[in-house]
């Protein structure tokens, strides 16, 4: 038998005998599968702001509803979800006035007529 003839046959050989041959091909695809829909995810709720450490970020989910939360993401801290309560979200003070927003998007603030209203 010439030299190619058994070193080919003990590369056959060893590759027979190792069992996790394979599965190694397998991990790298989920690896590769998994990013991938992490970045089709923050693509689709368009937030790619997610994506950099550097940048912060605040998301307010259902404003002004009984179950409003508020996701605060800022550099070197990990990210906060702030469920509303009255301690978090209410608070007592002096009404100053009134914000209207027009048909074309302006916000015109109009400051009470100088009675206290209380807030709380």
């Amino acid at each position: 038998m010439s030299r190619r003839g058994r070193r080919r046959g003990l590369i056959d050989n060893a590759d027979e005998q190792n069992p996790l041959t394979g599965v190694a091909n397998l991990f790298d695809i989920a690896m590769v599968f998994s990013v991938a829909l992490l970045v089709a995810l923050v693509m689709s709720y368009q937030l790619p702001e997610l994506l950099n450490p550097t940048e912060d970020i605040t998301i307010v989910k259902n404003p002004g509803q009984k179950d409003m939360k508020v996701i605060i993401k800022e550099e070197g801290r990990p990210i906060e979800v702030l469920n509303m309560t009255d301690q978090i979200g209410g608070g007592t003070g002096e009404a100053l006035g009134t914000a209207y927003r027009l048909a074309n998007g302006q916000v015109v603030y109009v400051p009470s007529d100088g009675e206290n209203e209380s807030i709380g």
